[in-house]
């Protein structure tokens, strides 16, 4: 490897699409998110921190990072949980590479299964060991209902993106990769019966997406009117700002994962041109204003509910399409 690749590697990790394109595209996306939010309850949203308080997320983190700081009880590890949830936004910086966003864009077979494990899995779990270093009653009361959600929100995300990347490469040496994928998934809408496979894919994504970002209906981990602030309760100073930060991210990733696998990314335009730039754009805020009106039109559910929901609208129609996709493919 030349100095040129490593310098064109460092750049992909680090800058774009790397860790500052993710930071400040996750706060962005909080803004986008609290903005609406606040249009629908008749308020007026960040407004004073920079234009129309599009740098208020940044403040907030700044504030929480460098001004508060972190109340520790007798059973605390606060090291772990730092350490745990950069672990997290780290695995998130490397998975990005693997969405074909910037000029390096790293591919190969199955590249999909790493992506997934990286983008979601890990985020997920440093999120619950980080909760568990500062323990207490609130937190594992939290904890427990966020893996009760998880156990089906997380499948469901998972094969409602599988399904996707093996129909449009299971012919291809390169199978099950993420790039290849958003690269031939347009063609697959130009096709009725593929086309009604990703539209079923792409609504249990949707109450996936939902339910990973603790939005509601699906905020029942952090019900604040029963256990306080779910599994984030002990977290303060820092250790709130990263955990914060490390939420967004995870939201960021996984729309753009969505936009890229069953959306096409840039299609029709080309890749890196000013018409697929602005497709993708469009496409990632067509998503998250789905995801803010959801949040904002429902109430709580108690986690039966949840559980129960997240079967009906995400479970069936993912596992309908896998059925769908099996007889397309071998009948």
């Amino acid at each position: 490897m030349d100095v040129s690749q490593v310098a064109l590697f460092l750049f992909s990790t680090l800058v774009f699409p790397g860790f500052l394109f993710i930071f400040i595209l996750s706060l962005f996306t909080q803004y986008l998110v609290r903005k609406i939010s606040a249009r629908y309850q008749k308020r007026m949203g960040p407004s004073y921190i920079g234009p129309y308080g599009v740098l208020q997320p940044f403040m907030d983190f700044w504030k929480l990072l460098r001004v508060k700081e972190v109340v520790r009880s007798r059973y605390s590890m606060q090291r772990v949980a730092e350490l745990t949830l950069l672990i997290g936004i780290a695995c998130i910086t490397g998975a990005i590479v693997l969405l074909p966003i910037g000029v390096l864009n790293i591919r190969g077979p199955l590249d999909y299964l790493v992506f997934f494990y990286m983008a979601s899995v890990m985020p997920i779990l440093m999120i619950v060991l980080a909760s568990l270093s500062m323990p207490g009653p609130y937190t594992s009361l939290g904890v427990s209902r966020l893996l009760s959600i998880l156990t089906i929100s997380e499948p469901v995300y998972f094969t409602g993106l599988f399904i996707p990347c093996f129909l449009a490469t299971y012919r291809d040496p390169l199978v099950l990769s993420v790039s290849m994928t958003s690269h031939r998934v347009m063609d697959l809408w130009l096709n009725p019966v593929a086309a009604l496979i990703l539209l079923l894919s792409l609504i249990a994504l949707v109450i996936s997406l939902q339910s990973k970002a603790m939005y509601p209906p699906f905020n029942i981990p952090e019900a604040e009117q029963e256990i306080i602030a779910g599994f984030e309760t002990e977290f303060s100073g820092p250790l709130l700002a990263l955990a914060s930060l490390l939420h967004d991210m995870d939201l960021t990733v996984s729309i753009l994962t969505v936009v890229y696998i069953v959306l096409g990314g840039p299609a029709p335009f080309q890749h890196l041109t000013l018409g697929g730039i602005l497709m993708v754009i469009l496409k990632y805020l067509v998503l998250v204003l789905v995801v803010a009106t959801i949040k904002n039109i429902f109430g709580r559910y108690r986690l039966e509910q949840a559980l129960m929901q997240l079967l009906k609208y995400g479970g069936i129609p993912v596992l309908i399409s896998v059925i769908l996709s099996l007889a397309w493919i071998y009948l």
